[in-house]
């Protein structure tokens, strides 16, 4: 396997520096980018000012500086200019996107992977997302084709923006304070850092800050979708008896939320319980939530007179449907949350806002606000290594043929007091399985009888 193919991934581009990612990577990154994302505009954007510029963004890794540099560079040379936040969360990025009319923009970040490791997340006009299907194939033949070259074509140029203040206020758009609040925030030494302080600084939603220093090292691995770096998170939840704590990623795009209990919350009960809240905003709406999650979440939409669209696992597809279906708000599983009012895009600064809202406007705490939905009993989601990835689905379909069965990402098989998805890694030779039962002896049971078909669950 040779570099490109190692860091070009489904959704991004990401690898360790600077083995896989460096400078010169970096540069022809920002020319391809620049050149595709230009491609994509119509006649009459590519005549106006605004559109001509990539916004362009980087968090707190400390060879992002260089590799930032080196990419708007490219993107000069490719005749783009650029507008450079600084060391911004992603979220930041999508809306500096939208907010300035720009064709794109490009956040330099490896989100939840360990400080060594570096990356790019792009994005069209609109922060629409760049995947695999969607624009990188062509970004990473532009890249393995290119010589680097000094100098740019045109009048173009580096301008250094500071958005803090406009995003500011976007976000606290979306926050409605019943009554003070008290909220543990783990930044995980990540942009949520810079962020929280920046847009939450001076109202009433009261942080108890952890981990809030960055450029260094992580105290925990930035993901919050592993228990274990949820703990401190949890004993400080514990000792300040704060209302709710919140755990982000090392980008700031995505988090887990633990209840007054330090109980961890479910991103699908999350989702289930602000699809309530938006659909008594927005009465008949559409919420979309990833095919993982608890059949709760569109029995939820439904109950309160919302459309719920069922969607394939990542934030292209998630976005996409957002946007097909003009829906008010989606939620992922690995705690991406999508906002209409976002530009369909996803943000952690925002779902804090409105997780925030929501457990104010009542004097119930949060543990109370999802007891109701813990209605089923979920195994999490498990890796099982298979060679023949689309061989062992059909083996699992044919079965559990008896169950009402589709196809929209991976095999699902539904019944009535249990259900189950089995869907291929993009990248590696595993499936990973998620099953759900209306009891814990069910879902044993049912797991029993799955990995039969799969084998082994791979040890993390």
């Amino acid at each position: 396997m040779d570099r490109l193919d190692r860091i070009f991934k489904a959704y991004d581009i990401r690898g360790v520096y600077p083995t896989d990612i460096d400078e010169d990577i970096a540069w022809k990154v920002g020319y391809a980018a620049g050149q595709f994302l230009r491609s994509l505009l119509s006649g009459y954007d590519r005549g106006q000012a605004s559109a001509n510029r990539l916004v362009v963004g980087r968090d707190m890794r400390p060879h992002g500086v260089a590799l930032t540099q080196h990419l708007m560079e490219g993107v000069l040379a490719g005749g783009l200019s650029c507008v450079d936040l600084g060391q911004v969360d992603t979220p930041m990025v999508y809306f500096a996107i939208n907010h300035l009319g720009a064709s794109g923009g490009v956040q330099v970040t490896a989100s939840h992977n360990p400080i060594e490791y570096n990356g790019f997340k792009i994005s069209a006009q609109k922060a629409r997302p760049i995947g695999e299907n969607t624009g990188l194939k062509e970004i990473r033949h532009i890249v393995s084709t290119i010589r680097r070259t000094p100098t740019g074509i045109g009048n173009v140029q580096i301008q250094q923006m500071d958005l803090w203040e406009a995003y500011r206020k976007h976000v606290l758009g979306f926050l409605r304070l019943s009554r003070p609040l008290r909220v543990a925030a783990d930044a995980s030494n990540g942009m949520a850092g810079s962020m929280i302080p920046a847009v939450y600084g001076g109202v009433e939603l009261q942080i108890v800050p952890l981990n809030f220093e960055i450029g260094g090292e992580f105290a925990h691995p930035p993901n919050p979708l592993i228990q274990a770096n949820l703990r401190q998170l949890q004993q400080a939840v514990r000792k300040n008896q704060v209302d709710f704590g919140v755990c982000f990623d090392g980008d700031a795009d995505r988090c887990m939320f633990v209840d007054e209990r330090a109980e961890i919350v479910r991103c699908d009960h999350i989702t289930a319980l602000l699809a309530q809240h938006f659909l008594g905003l927005y009465p008949g709406s559409t919420v979309v939530y990833d095919i993982r999650s608890s059949r709760v979440v569109a029995e939820e939409i439904r109950a309160a007179g919302g459309v719920p669209r069922r969607e394939r696992v990542g934030h292209a597809f998630m976005k996409k449907a957002m946007a097909d279906t003009h829906a008010v708000f989606g939620g992922e599983l690995s705690g991406h949350f999508y906002f209409r009012e976002n530009y369909n895009a996803d943000s952690g600064a925002i779902v804090l806002a409105v997780v925030a809202s929501v457990v104010s406007a009542t004097d119930r705490p949060l543990s109370e606000l999802v007891g109701p939905l813990k209605r089923f009993v979920q195994s999490g989601e498990t890796n099982f290594r298979v060679a023949e990835k689309e061989a062992k689905m059909t083996e699992l379909a044919e079965k559990f043929s008896d169950g009402r069965i589709d196809r929209l990402d991976g095999v699902t098989v539904e019944y009535d007091d249990w259900w189950f998805n089995v869907r291929p890694s993009n990248t590696e030779p595993l499936l990973r399985l998620n099953l759900e039962a209306k009891d814990k002896r069910l879902l044993e049971k049912k797991l029993r009888e799955v990995q039969a078909v799969i084998g082994e669950p791979v040890e993390e």
